[in-house]
């Protein structure tokens, strides 16, 4: 019998995935034995990390389009699917964070926090559906945040869009669960990535990221992919609907 988590002979669509979380968690997969999609906008980043990949023997297809368009994330899923044979998994990860004060944010900034965290996902997901559901077989995976639940000063948008991640993520779930299709988030905490390095940089912040969460530290990218990884395997197929946190106690916390 296969380890439940092997994931062998699968292939993985991770959207970012040319940084960040979104790097980390394709590696995690790829690993786990997972051939492997990784899609964003910068073609230049997308072959640098596509070049770290190989270095570690993996096998990476480029997906360089915009997940907020949805012309193009419906080219772009075909164009994997045409390469790779099938999408088992998708993991939707790009999104943006703009930070500031609701009474002087921009009509552009909201529009394109919403396009890229809310639009993105519902574009790739939509173009992915009709080919899992004729295999009734997938695997889904949002990657919400903290910010789905619990609010901060100076990113009102971001956590409207990652609540109405998870939303998605629990509607989805019972709708496509007649067809065997899985779908899951992950709510990472604090970590060190490039969308939070003020953040990190931030001594005052850090600090108190260190006071409030429980596990004492920020966390680092690579810590995602065991979360990914489970969702993305056999081990999870009567798992759906379900938000997984990675944040070492946080919002177990008060």
């Amino acid at each position: 019998m296969t380890h439940p988590f092997d994931l062998s002979g699968r292939v993985a669509l991770v959207t970012g995935g040319g940084s960040g979380l979104g790097f980390a968690i394709a590696q995690g997969l790829a690993r786990a034995g997972a051939r492997l999609a990784i899609n964003g906008r910068d073609r230049v980043k997308l072959e640098a990390a596509a070049a770290r990949l190989q270095g570690e023997g993996v096998a990476v297809t480029l997906a360089p389009f915009d997940v907020a368009d949805a012309d193009a994330a419906r080219e772009g899923v075909a164009a994997v699917e045409r390469a790779l044979g099938r999408i088992d998994i998708l993991v939707n990860n790009a999104a943006v964070n703009r930070r500031g004060p609701v009474d002087g944010y921009a009509d552009d900034d909201w529009r394109v926090t919403m396009a890229i965290n809310v639009d993105g996902p519902f574009h790739v997901t939509r173009a992915a559906l009709p080919a899992m559901k004729a295999r009734r077989a997938g695997k889904i995976v949002n990657i919400c945040s903290l910010a789905s639940d619990l609010g901060r000063p100076n990113i009102v948008p971001y956590a409207v869009s990652k609540g109405a991640l998870k939303q998605f993520t629990r509607a989805l779930a019972v709708e496509l669960a007649p067809h065997n299709i899985q779908v899951n988030g992950i709510a990472p905490g604090f970590f060190r990535t490039e969308m939070n390095a003020p953040l990190v940089a931030d001594a005052e912040f850090s600090a108190w990221v260190a006071r409030r969460t429980p596990a004492g530290r920020w966390a680092d990218p690579p810590e995602i992919a065991g979360a990914a990884v489970f969702l993305a395997s056999s081990a999870a197929d009567y798992v759906t609907g379900a938000m997984l946190h990675v944040d070492g106690g946080f919002a177990a916390a008060y």
